[in-house]
């Protein structure tokens, strides 16, 4: 497989030990593969400028608590940063560089320029996978405080991340620690690239959705059903021979899956093609 520039760089930078993957950097590759004359440098020299900005603002006791008002004055109030209520599956919300430039995301993209302008003012924040909607929270044991980047950094606790909940499934839903769990780098940007790759079947877009579940597989090569979906995807691309070896890998790796029989069933049809 001949690898774009871009999506080399994305490959170097996931090979090393999870906590050295610098998120901005890879971030920025997965959006170079859409924009490839963009300067990854020049993002991340404005993300050195926002922390340097805010760094002048910050108080002099520095509780956690104040230091998340410090930069929510700042990202928000003084840059004007806001979740994309209007237009959420925009992909431009899902790539750095846009979010950057435009000021406006989606909760896991906003959180990126929320926990990159953090960790640069000595306050490091990690990701926190909630279903159906991305947190952050400072990187402080037990500490219970959650912010949330696409509501203004509205500060939440527990109690609140149940009630969202909730509101997002319209009933009520039990909170699971699972659910309040850090998150890995890798599953950081293997989150992005998912949001991608259903904005972009929900457009029928099937090589852009393509691209996403390679970049996937290069994060998390064993997941079965992004090679399920990727061998769905050269089916439908007219790459015959690269489906069949992925659905039969699948079958191999989940026999008993609940589309096992569909996915033979299609295996069988490609053999008689």
């Amino acid at each position: 497989m001949n690898f774009s520039l871009a999506r080399q760089y994305f490959y170097q930078e996931i090979q090393q030990p999870d906590e050295y993957i610098n998120l901005a950097k890879a971030a920025l590759y997965i959006a170079q593969e859409e924009y490839p004359d963009i300067d990854t440098e020049e993002y991340l020299n404005a993300l050195d400028t926002m922390a340097m900005e805010l760094e002048e603002r910050l108080p002099s006791s520095r509780y956690p608590l104040r230091i998340i008002q410090s930069i929510n004055q700042y990202l928000y109030e003084e840059l004007g940063f806001d979740g994309n209520k209007i237009d959420y599956y925009d992909p431009r919300n899902s790539f750095f560089n846009d979010v950057i430039e435009r000021k406006t995301g989606i909760p896991i993209s906003l959180a990126l320029v929320y926990m990159e302008v953090a960790k640069r003012i000595d306050f490091p924040m990690v990701g926190v996978g909630m279903p159906g909607h991305f947190l952050i929270r400072p990187d402080i044991e037990d500490i219970g405080i959650f912010v949330d980047a696409f509501n203004g950094g509205e500060v939440m606790f527990t109690q609140d991340c149940q009630e969202r909940l909730s509101q997002i499934y319209q009933q009520s839903v039990t909170l699971k620690p699972e659910f309040l769990a850090v998150v890995s780098n890798r599953q950081f940007l293997a989150r992005m690239l998912t949001n991608l790759k259903y904005i972009y079947l929900q457009k029928q877009d099937l090589e852009r959705s393509l691209g996403t579940v390679e970049r996937i597989l290069l994060l998390f090569p064993d997941a079965s059903f992004e090679l399920r979906d990727r061998g769905l995807l050269y089916y439908q691309l007219g790459q015959f021979s690269q489906a069949v070896e992925d659905l039969q890998i699948y079958l191999i790796k989940v026999p008993d899956a609940k589309d096992a029989d569909v996915i033979r069933q299609l295996l069988a049809k490609l053999g008689d093609d």
